[in-house]
């Protein structure tokens, strides 16, 4: 029997939860690395060269790889040999004790993303609490930990399906992909939990993203199961879709499929499919009575030295003497580096703006969106002599239902943020002769770098989902929907998969 102290699986807790936030399994950057190299559309190698830079940069700084650090999600197998020293609190209180000390640690706070209440006021925690926690009672005298931080990005594109016996699996996956649009940040990882019934394949999708990245092992020693003969169908499907990093169209857009399976109904077959993003974030330890969990650095050498290149024909603008009239000639799939002020702002502040607009108050005092970009961002707290934390984009797509409003009624000329927009909304950008650009998701260090000065000017009370203002200094962003309406969310992966299916003529 094995005495496990209640303040070790909290300090462990702690400690991990900090330790995922600014370290990439390096399973996974390794992963990236390859994708890097074989990676021929220029769009898909930038973005990709910005996660792996962001990556290594946060390892240095200790600092969070993405804005979005995540809601905690926990497995945890307790041996049947193994007794407690304390027994005040539970596993569930435990694991929110270790997470709410991780994302209010004054070193490096996390951002706190987590609300109450979830379908009336939704008002946030504060601290990240609670967790969802996984307990299962298995032999021996251990207690084993597997914990992620899950970014909403790539949580929201979960999708579930209850097919027929004799569906096919592979197929369902490369139809409904495309679906998900680029809002959980390829490339990145697929997890499928298969059987059970529709609550316990969820669980089992999630818990295959815990597993390493070994997709390259397998295709060179080749398949021996079911399983592992579908991991490898679907993930050829998946990238002969061309979607390609952040949804721009390229070769690689996922690095791995992690597939659990579960006994089921004969009738039955249950199917979930969650997507881990460019910011995957887990780590494993066990506790067998002789202290914490000791999570051994990587060493910032395992990282790749990239650099990212803007080329000669970059467009570099003043946004503090930027018209719209300026901005007719971008065009989509160009980059772009912004300097000057930008304003901020998500969900909670659009809503917030709307109904003020609808019930005629007007803008709140102190905000000016005239000739302004607004970037769709909820920042990290910022620490030392930062002027912000991490702040890489959130998804674009859940800011649609609010772009005609902000577009006839505010005065902006366009919008900053990741993944794609909605064919309607896409249609009122080029009505509205706007444009919305595109910064790289999973790159947020890097992105808070070009941020030199950052202060609230209105809804304070919404913490990260303020308004902020930003000046920002040659911070890289690519004309996703240009004044014409050209769309690269659907341009790239089109020409992409074309490509990749010339490609294969080609070796057949």
């Amino acid at each position: 029997m094995s005495v496990i102290r209640q303040q070790d699986f909290i300090d462990s807790i702690e400690d991990a939860l900090q330790y995922i936030s600014y370290y990439h399994p390096l399973d996974f950057v390794q992963a990236l690395e390859k994708a890097y190299n074989k990676e021929q559309s220029k769009a898909a190698k930038d973005a990709i060269a910005q996660i792996l830079i962001n990556s290594r940069m946060s390892a240095e700084g200790r600092r969070p790889l993405c804005q979005d650090t995540g809601i905690v999600t926990c497995f945890v197998k307790i041996g049947m040999d193994v007794k407690w020293d304390k027994t005040d609190l539970t596993v569930q209180q435990m694991v929110d004790e270790g997470t709410r000390r991780a994302y209010l640690n004054p070193n490096n706070p996390l951002r706190a993303s987590i609300v109450a209440d979830p379908a009336g006021s939704r008002k946030n925690t504060k601290d990240n609490t609670p967790s969802v926690v996984h307990i299962d009672m298995v032999p021996g005298a251990e207690v084993e930990v597997m914990i992620a931080a899950k970014g909403g990005g790539s949580e929201n594109k979960t999708k579930m399906v209850m097919l027929n016996p004799s569906d096919d699996v592979a197929e369902w996956v490369e139809k409904t992909l495309p679906l998900m649009g680029a809002g959980w940040c390829p490339p990145g990882m697929l997890g499928i939990g298969i059987g059970g019934t529709a609550e316990k394949a969820a669980v089992l999708a999630k818990e295959s993203l815990m597993d390493p990245v070994d997709i390259h092992e397998l295709m060179e020693r080749g398949a021996e199961t079911a399983e592992e003969k579908l991991r490898l169908e679907i993930y050829e499907r998946a990238n002969k879709l061309g979607i390609g990093a952040q949804g721009l169209g390229g070769l690689t857009t996922v690095v791995d499929v992690k597939i659990k399976t579960a006994p089921t109904h004969a009738a039955s077959k249950p199917v979930v499919m969650i997507p881990n993003c460019a910011a995957t974030r887990h780590v494993h330890f066990t506790l067998d009575g002789s202290g914490p969990a000791n999570l051994e650095a990587p060493k910032v050498e395992d990282w790749p030295e990239l650099t990212f290149e803007v080329g000669a024909d970059t467009r570099r603008v003043n946004l503090d003497t930027l018209t719209k009239e300026d901005t007719l000639d971008w065009k989509m799939g160009e980059t772009v580096l912004l300097t000057g002020k930008i304003l901020t702002g998500r969900d909670a502040a659009h809503k917030r703006l709307q109904d003020m607009i609808n019930s005629g108050q007007g803008l709140p005092e102190g905000v000016d969106f005239d000739n302004k970009f607004i970037y769709y961002v909820g920042p990290v707290d910022a620490v030392g002599n930062e002027a912000v934390g991490p702040a890489n984009p959130t998804t674009a797509t859940r800011m649609d239902k609010f772009t005609d409003m902000m577009l006839e009624k505010t005065g902006i000329i366009g919008m900053i943020g990741k993944a794609e927009r909605g064919p309607a909304t896409v249609e009122s950008i080029k009505q509205n002769k706007s444009i919305y650009l595109m910064a790289v998701g999973g790159a947020a260090y890097l992105v808070s770098k070009a941020i030199k000065k950052a202060r609230v000017v209105a809804f304070e009370d919404l913490g990260m989902e303020a308004i902020y203002e930003f000046e920002v200094e040659d911070m890289p962003v690519t004309v996703a929907v240009d004044s014409d309406g050209n769309n690269a969310h659907t341009a790239g992966p089109a020409i992409w998969k074309a490509k990749i299916e010339e490609l294969d003529e080609k070796l057949r």
